[in-house]
């Protein structure tokens, strides 16, 4: 029996510059961190012959290409395990749907467990290209590499994306002083909405793909402000790193209209004014979870109970994907 995990993420600046219609004429960069909440993988080997697969359904077949599954059925082809009668069950501490990139966390989940299943060591790097390669080239999502890679390497990371598909990840430099105080002061409060990041992904890569100027020039000032924020986190300037958070969501509220709604933008508004320094929708948008640095938590979250949403409380997870 293989048990695998792989931690969801949360991202802190720079968010959507790694699309390839994008990194692929202008560069990207991000800053992304791996949370203590997962999706894991149990795998066991069957003896009836059949593959098994257990997520919000039931597959029961004898081919792999009978799986309707789709990133579990090219996991397999990729791993070379189509054949093999397995039972695979997924389980996951946060709903999908949600913004924290649990699509591609699962599929580095389950790569992992499949590579330790044929006593395959496989590094990071290779781990978040098979996930890439399985999510963007072979199933065709417009999505781009944040979530795999964060997903394999784990910690508070920077990520440069180059014009060749290189992925160049870095370890931010934070203090530990300003992590803890990070950590402590950062809030997840889940908006009630699940959503499918695909449609607002699509335009925006479409967009960028067609040398739409707005959306171009929106992605070029995004990165910059992730350059911005690596500045501020790094000299331990949280308050600033609050106000380039701000500064973030309004420009990627402008990307598309599906990123934020009515309700969301009332209860950033509320959060403001009762304890908030700066925020942002986390993910594509449209729902999920509302990001905030408090300087008051104690009244951010009360004010926030008060509204009915739920917070998720989190610490930095330093490992990626492995097994356990």
């Amino acid at each position: 029996m293989i048990l695998a995990r792989s931690p969801l993420r949360i991202t802190l600046g720079g968010g959507g510059t790694d699309l390839a219609s994008y990194y692929e004429k202008r560069e990207g960069f991000l800053i992304s961190a791996a949370i203590d909440k997962y999706v894991y993988i149990l795998l066991n080997q069957t003896f009836d012959k059949m593959i098994r697969v257990k997520y919000n359904r039931l597959e029961k077949v004898r081919d792999v290409n009978e799986i309707k599954h789709p990133i579990v059925k090219e996991a397999l082809r990729i791993t070379e395990l189509g054949n093999c009668p397995l039972e695979i069950c997924s389980m996951a501490d946060i709903p999908a749907g949600t913004g924290l990139g649990s699509s591609s966390t699962f599929t580095t989940s389950l790569l992992t467990a499949l590579h330790g299943y044929k006593g395959e060591k496989i590094s990071a790097e290779e781990l978040a290209e098979e996930a890439c390669d399985i999510e963007i080239n072979r199933l065709g999502e417009p999505i781009g590499k944040q979530d795999q890679y964060i997903s394999a390497f784990g910690g508070v990371s920077t990520m440069h994306f180059y014009k060749d598909g290189h992925v160049d990840v870095k370890p931010l430099n934070l203090s530990k002083e300003t992590l803890y105080n990070l950590e402590d002061n950062m809030v997840l409060f889940f908006t009630g909405y699940s959503h499918s990041a695909g449609n607002i992904l699509e335009e925006q890569d479409k967009k960028s793909k067609d040398g739409n100027s707005d959306m171009l020039r929106n992605l070029d000032y995004v990165k910059q402000l992730g350059l911005d924020s690596k500045t501020a986190l790094e000299s331990g300037d949280l308050l600033q790193f609050a106000d380039i958070m701000n500064v973030h969501w309004n420009y990627k509220k402008k990307r598309s209209q599906g990123m934020s709604n009515s309700k969301i933008d009332e209860w950033y508004e509320h959060a403001i004014k009762n304890g908030a320094a700066g925020g942002k929708l986390i993910g594509a948008g449209g729902g999920g979870f509302l990001m905030f640095y408090a300087t008051n938590k104690i009244k951010l979250r009360k004010a926030f109970y008060d509204l009915g949403l739920e917070e998720v409380r989190f610490r930095f997870e330093k490992e990626g994907a492995k097994l356990i």
